[in-house]
């Protein structure tokens, strides 16, 4: 039997799934493919003291960056940060926890998290501050740090495509970060450019199956922000 796990809005979608400490990953990269909607949904609930998961913090005015001007992020667990002040500053004034990841261990960690997979080891940032506290071992006469998988209370993901089962496809830049986060959380609600018909998708091009998705929430409106515009000179004549 077809299960429609469609929303209203995005307020409807998040209604509750949000508390006060909770843990949420944010998909997407740069400003490409970030549940922007789900995001503004979450200021406007007002909760707090939230540990968010998510590969950059968006930009000060848009994306998770609304979140930190209000101060409801107590913690990040990102990998590159660089294009935010206010989390910058933050961060320096010691008002918001930071934990650092390079770019592929997070993303590893979400997916092992979503795997099942408590812990694994990684080359990457052995001997480095990224190793401080951490179990090392050595296998082939190599060193390896151990990193733990991560898991989150909530997913928020951006999708190209949906159907009324929460099955979902996602388009080029976008789909960074999204898919395997869809698996690392109890619940996962994905907002999505278009909604498709139940039977429209080919099987072989589902990237994200419906059993990860709980609830779905169709855009009325998609922002397609450029982070960093960068032009060139124009050549005489041109």
């Amino acid at each position: 039997m077809a299960v429609n796990k469609i929303y209203p809005n995005a307020k409807a979608a998040l209604t509750g799934l949000l508390r006060d400490g909770m843990t949420i990953m944010s998909g997407g990269f740069g400003l490409c493919g970030i549940p922007e909607t789900l995001i503004e949904a979450v200021l406007e609930s007002g909760v707090n003291g939230l540990t968010v998961i998510s590969n950059n913090a968006g930009i000060d005015d848009a994306g998770l960056g609304i979140l930190l001007k209000t101060r409801q992020v107590r913690k990040m667990i990102s990998s590159y940060v660089g294009e935010n002040a206010t989390f910058a500053k933050q961060y320096l004034a010691g008002e918001l926890e930071i934990e650092f990841n390079p770019q592929g261990t997070l993303a590893e960690r979400i997916r092992a998290g979503g795997a099942g997979i408590p812990a694994f080891y990684t080359r990457t940032g052995y001997g480095t501050q990224v190793a401080e506290g951490k179990e090392s071992r050595e296998f082939d006469g190599q060193h390896y740090v151990m990193e733990r998988g991560l898991c989150a209370d909530l997913a928020l993901i951006h999708a190209w495509k949906g159907d009324p089962e929460g099955n979902l496809v996602y388009r080029m830049t976008a789909r960074n970060f999204n898919p395997i986060m869809a698996s690392a959380a109890k619940v996962t609600v994905a907002e999505v450019e278009e909604l498709v018909p139940q039977g429209a998708f080919n099987p072989d091009h589902v990237i994200t199956p419906g059993i990860f998705v709980r609830r779905i929430v169709k855009l009325d409106k998609v922002t397609k922000r450029i982070e960093q515009r960068t032009t060139r000179k124009r050549a005489a004549g041109e």
